[in-house]
């Protein structure tokens, strides 16, 4: 059985909306999560995937709110077991966002270490004792980010099989 050409459009309109999902555990400002779950959602609402599309949404919902509340919370432990303050990833987190419009993609990267670098080297007064909390701070941005893109490929998974089975 082929898809009509409404069917279609509704399926690309969705892959694009995941992949785009995707992408945004690393590009700052793609919500990544939401993206891949709206496009389940409009898969569900306006495409012709029978009654099970349902119980497909239902389960990318967990899946989305699952890896959004996992996201925030191992990480967030993590970084407090260590000791290493809000304050200093908030600053990462803003020169991370510049630095990504000043030397693109890069520049995250070197945003982000830089500035929880300055900001815990200013708060523990020594270059050696800045580096292991920015190392910690670096493990924890990197179990978020996994994190997510588990949960939107989980998402992904999910949506396929849905057209499978339709």
């Amino acid at each position: 059985m082929g898809l009509t050409d409404t069917q279609a459009v509704v399926a690309v309109v969705a892959a694009l909306a995941i992949l785009a999902g995707l992408a945004g555990v690393v590009v700052p400002g793609l919500p990544a999560l939401p993206l891949c779950w709206g496009g389940v959602l409009v898969w569900a609402l306006f495409g012709d995937a029978g009654p099970g599309r349902w119980a497909v949404l239902a389960a990318a919902t967990l899946a989305a709110a699952g890896g959004t509340v996992v996201k925030y919370l191992w990480p967030g432990r993590h970084l407090k077991r260590t000791g290493v303050p809000t304050s200093s990833l908030l600053a990462g987190g803003v020169l991370g966002l510049i630095g990504f419009f000043v030397i693109p993609v890069v520049g995250l990267v070197i945003g982000f270490v830089g500035g929880v670098w300055g900001a815990e080297r200013l708060r523990l007064g020594s270059n050696q004792l800045a580096w292991p909390a920015t190392v910690q701070a670096l493990k924890a941005a990197g179990l978020s980010m996994l994190v997510e893109f588990l949960a939107g490929l989980l998402i992904a998974a999910l949506w396929v099989a849905g057209l499978l089975l339709a």
